[in-house]
């Protein structure tokens, strides 16, 4: 219900075409969604820390409520200012989200011994989220023929308020911490992950500035010097970062001269595909890494295509919606396919995390993805002075090539426990530590 209701957003298919019915143009739009990023990259690494260290359910409960400001400011002021100052609140409740939530599910699967579920519950965690968001956008069409613009802002403030809600009934997992952890990481080998500490006690009872500072240089050391860390956290985050490309399917719907209620349409036709790619990651979780990449580059491909085919339309008016249809649903295929490899890159990094600091390992790659996602919004600002939205989305495809080319060695190795399906040799939470 938590990942449900954060996507149940009308404002999610039309968001792009509300900045662009207040005159603003692409290199406006693309500035805005650079600040939305560039939030969400200042506070990536300190919140990960922050979620090491204090309550990550406490967290979640504020990323919900910057949310919730967040839509009711573009609702109360459209306008640059305005939109500008949504995306500040809606980074930073990204940045507070990203890595604790992760680290709270893994943490709290660990308390049940039940860590070879991770790809599973997140998939279905995720195709909830893409279900809502599928849900959210279809309603726009009508809520945007009965009020629109305001309706559907009004509708979203509505949402998150209850995303808020949802977050306070969220499990308080026990976090995996000691302060030997933090010790042996001190003496950290530069390639070796097995060296990392494994054992689980009950957390330091350090001062929270102090701990603040251990959390942060812990997870900072893992992720840069650990090779197969360092990888996989390069890996998840060209996965993640290069869906960035979905903030212009509105424009490029819109190009190919449809009505905003099909825009929603054709836009909600990529999110089933994301939806698809991510309820099936239970089942591709075991998947050789050189098929996996094979997957992705047929989706690169698919991408590139489906982007181009749409494009066509406007040269050929009469076939306008066979165009739009097929090119979307390649677009969608594409993205399904990118989808699953994410949630099933991002359950191996969870599984190769060894030492204390989590949800701050997890925020590196959130940086990392924000700086791709950046350099995608910068990309199309400088480009679209020169080239359509069709070429400009269709050229979006190729890094999906180039992390196909990666993925073989890039993406870490299954654990013993998500290949068998048991919890040998997995460390125990001190049960004293349970609620």
């Amino acid at each position: 219900m938590f990942a449900l209701t954060a996507d149940l957003i009308p404002f999610y298919a039309l968001y792009a075409l509300l900045f662009a019915a207040h005159g603003l143009n692409t290199t406006q739009i693309s500035s805005l969604l650079a600040i939305w990023s560039t939030t969400a990259f200042l506070l990536e690494i300190p919140s990960g820390a922050w979620a090491d260290t204090v309550s990550r359910r406490g967290l979640l409960v504020l990323s919900a409520l910057l949310l919730t400001a967040g839509f009711g400011v573009w609702t109360l002021f459209p306008s640059y200012p305005g939109f500008a100052l949504g995306f500040v609140l809606w980074g930073a409740s990204g940045a507070l989200r990203s890595g604790t939530f992760e680290a709270l599910l893994y943490d709290d699967l660990a308390a049940r011994e039940a860590t070879s579920a991770y790809s599973r519950v997140m998939g279905y965690t995720r195709a909830a989220a893409e279900s809502a968001a599928l849900v959210g956008i279809l309603a726009a069409a009508p809520l945007y023929a009965l009020g629109g613009y305001p309706l559907i802002g009004w509708s979203s403030v509505a949402i998150a308020a209850v995303h808020t809600l949802t977050a306070l009934s969220l499990p308080s997992a026990p976090k995996v911490v000691s302060a030997g952890d933090i010790e042996d990481l001190e003496d950290l080998d530069d390639t070796d992950p097995a060296r990392l500490p494994t054992t689980t006690s009950v957390p330091s009872p350090s001062g929270g500035r102090s701990r603040y500072r251990e959390m942060l240089r812990s997870g900072l050391r893992e992720a840069l010097r650990v090779r197969v860390i360092r990888r996989g956290v390069i890996l998840v985050a060209l996965l993640n970062g290069i869906t960035a490309f979905d903030e212009y399917f509105a424009l490029l719907a819109d190009h190919a001269g449809v009505s905003p209620s099909i825009s929603a349409l054709l836009v909600g036709v990529t999110v089933a595909g994301a939806l698809a790619g991510a309820a099936l990651a239970g089942r591709t979780e075991a998947v050789a890494p050189r098929t996996l990449a094979i997957a992705l580059g047929v989706g690169g491909l698919l991408f590139i295509g489906g982007a181009l085919l749409a494009g066509l339309s406007t040269a050929f008016p009469h076939a306008v919606y066979p165009l739009t249809a097929v090119g979307f649903s390649a677009i969608g295929v594409a993205y399904g396919i990118d989808y699953n490899a994410d949630v099933v890159a991002s359950a191996r990094l969870q599984d190769a995390i060894a030492g204390p600091a989590r949800a701050t390992v997890t925020s590196v790659s959130g940086v990392v993805t924000e700086m791709v996602a950046l350099a995608v919004f910068a990309f199309v600002a400088l480009v679209t002075a020169w080239l359509s939205i069709p070429v400009v989305v269709a050229l979006l495809g190729v890094p999906i090539l180039v992390t196909a080319a990666l993925l073989p060695v890039w993406l870490p190795r299954p654990s013993p426990e998500r290949e068998s399906h048991t919890t040998e040799g997995r460390p125990r939470l001190d049960q004293s530590t349970l609620p």
